[in-house]
């Protein structure tokens, strides 16, 4: 018994790890059957379980509104921090200039500052000092500000997957006569196309779910983890728990496409 137990020890433990992360997930998906009155945390056993959440998801006011909030600004902070975050990887790893230590350095320092911290320096920012311009806090604010801390996880993806690129396939192509652009196109851009979309999705989840930096610096515009927040305080409605569970399965779908486009992008060794 002890022996099938040591030999199956990883196993068990990797399935309680798995059983406690998706614990809330099937907690969303539960309630969001709920019949509530006034709360949604308490099951209401009268008429419940109901579908009418699911039927009409914006049924709580301003819900939608948020959602459609947080997609606008996770789309375009996450083109802008792609296209940045892949540039600056191309050329800290192509480039041997002086300097690099220090911007690599300098690449990190967003992921290793606490969120409070950043989000109290962007607001004095945003106030003291881009006030002058006529710059509000809203929704450009929010993008400015995830751009700012997702940038540094799109170059730490894309830079991984360009280092562990064969640079004989770019030489290959130059031998061939093809130049510069027509190498980036043809041969890097492909093999770095699943690590770039790999950065675009966990940019887009860090953006979408973020709240307290948006806190900080979005005024009076309401993204959907803020509307959660508030609605917590007075009862979390079902529709919401609806909204995020789709979310979930959204994430997941791309998660397995995205894994799917990889495979294809990379097949296996021979022996």
């Amino acid at each position: 018994m002890r022996r099938r137990l040591a030999d199956h020890a990883v196993t068990i433990v990797a399935v309680l790890v798995l059983v406690y992360l998706f614990v809330p997930v099937a907690y969303t998906f539960i309630f969001s059957f709920n019949d509530y009155k006034k709360s949604n945390i308490a099951w209401n056993p009268q008429g419940s379980p109901t579908l009418k959440h699911w039927a009409d998801p914006c049924g709580a006011p301003g819900v939608c509104e948020a959602l459609g909030t947080s997609l606008q600004v996770g789309l375009v902070a996450t083109a802008i921090s792609t296209v940045i975050g892949t540039s600056m990887a191309i050329a800290l790893v192509r480039l041997r200039a002086r300097g690099r230590r220090l911007t690599d350095v300098l690449v990190f320092l967003p992921m290793a500052t606490p969120e409070v911290v950043l989000g109290a320096s962007l607001l004095t920012l945003f106030v003291q000092g881009f006030s002058r311009w006529g710059w509000q806090l809203g929704f450009w604010s929010i993008v400015a500000a995830h751009v700012m801390f997702t940038l540094s996880f799109v170059v730490v993806t894309v830079r991984a997957r360009l280092q562990s690129m064969d640079p004989r396939l770019e030489e290959a192509a130059q031998d061939l006569y093809a130049g510069p652009w027509e190498t980036f196109r043809t041969v890097t851009l492909p093999l770095l196309a699943p690590g770039i979309v790999a950065a675009a999705l966990l940019s887009f989840a860090l953006s979408f779910d973020d709240f307290i930096i948006t806190t900080f610096v979005s005024g009076d515009v309401t993204t959907f983890p803020k509307y959660v927040y508030v609605a917590y305080l007075r009862g979390i409605p079902a529709e919401v728990n609806v909204i995020g569970f789709s979310m979930f399965a959204v994430a997941t779908v791309c998660a397995v496409v995205a894994r799917l486009v990889v495979r294809r992008a990379v097949p296996p060794s021979s022996s």
